[in-house]
């Protein structure tokens, strides 16, 4: 598809909306620099931010204290919540950034169009909640660890609601013992009993923590649990269909009693891929890795392809077949994207 033709007076009103904004961005620098030469400012001070409002964000100085509203200067871009910056505070209560720190990691997710867009930074673990209701999909918990693993941040599943559980298990007992069985930690809660969040606030404790899953399945509830002093809107679970109503709209960073932190990042149903290459979902799931690389064909698309490695894994019971099938799917649905 050719791209439109702008006529002469488009052009001329795009040109000069551009001109503006840089205009608009310049002055604020030039504002931002004056105020520090005059004194307005104090000395720099390192800090973490904790909501991201545009060109404004809360920052948290690495004292403890309360989160300062901070403007931007002009030549920042792209900063999220978890950032590591250089701030300043300013006579009147609120602050600038001046820099922002080196990043072991950041959170990506494809947006509407596709494109790229960071939701928090410098994580220690993504928890990947799911629970019996809404009814939890092995393909959809795949593709959360694929990204967790394409982005090199530890993931950790949480299944949540477990009062709900048959007393036996069932078939999500043996889900989980199946991703256990390769090496993923996973953490069981419940908000219904006494001490039915044990073994999440160990997990928390000392690690930044980002929680991801479907709508409905808890993350606003468990997150108000384990900071009862927050002010944070619950979806009410929708009897009819089952499935949760977002509530969260932007990434905020809690501090925790534990020492931990957390990030409440917005409701996400389905963890968007398009970005990753077939190579990287593959790798994505851990136990392929030690087969990739050894096809009898150095272009095997691992099909139907005589001497591939995966085939004869699936076959030699290395690889269980659900797992290889939830591979084809992810893979199916980048091609047809």
């Amino acid at each position: 598809m050719s791209k439109r033709k702008l006529s002469r007076q488009q052009r001329w009103r795009i040109e000069k909306i551009q001109a503006e904004r840089a205009r608009r961005a310049e002055k604020r620098g030039e504002q931002d620099a004056d105020r520090l030469a005059a004194g307005e400012y104090g000395p720099e001070r390192p800090g973490r931010v904790t909501a991201h409002f545009g060109r404004t964000l809360d920052v948290a100085p690495d004292k403890g204290d309360e989160p300062v509203r901070c403007h931007l200067r002009a030549n920042l871009e792209g900063l999220v919540t978890g950032d590591r910056v250089v701030w300043r505070a300013g006579q009147d209560g609120s602050g600038v950034v001046v820099a922002r720190g080196e990043r072991d990691n950041v959170l990506e997710r494809p947006d509407a169009r596709g494109q790229l867009k960071p939701v928090a930074a410098n994580i220690d673990q993504l928890l990947i909640v799911f629970a019996v209701e809404p009814a939890p999909h092995a393909n959809l918990i795949d593709r959360y660890l694929v990204a967790a693993e394409a982005t090199g941040i530890a993931p950790v599943l949480v299944l949540n609601k477990v009062d709900l559980l048959p007393s036996r298990g069932g078939e999500l007992r043996e889900l989980l013992g199946r991703y256990e069985a390769l090496g993923y930690p996973v953490v069981t809660t419940t908000t219904a009993r006494e001490g039915g969040l044990d073994a999440l606030y160990r997990r928390l404790a000392g690690r930044t923590s980002v929680f991801v899953g479907q709508s409905g399945v808890g993350k606003s509830s468990l997150i108000d649990r384990l900071l009862p002093d927050e002010n944070l809107r619950i979806g009410a679970l929708s009897e009819d269909s089952r499935k949760g109503r977002h509530t969260t709209t932007t990434a905020r960073l809690y501090a925790m009693a534990c020492g931990g932190e957390l990030i409440d990042s917005p409701g996400i149903r389905e963890f968007g891929l398009t970005h990753l290459e077939e190579r990287q979902v593959a790798e994505g799931f851990i136990e392929f890795r030690a087969h990739l690389g050894h096809c009898r064909f150095r272009d095997c698309r691992h099909r139907h392809e005589p001497g591939c490695a995966l085939l004869a894994a699936v076959e030699h019971g290395d690889i269980h077949p659900d797992r290889f099938a939830s591979y084809r799917r992810i893979v199916d649905s980048l091609e047809e994207s």
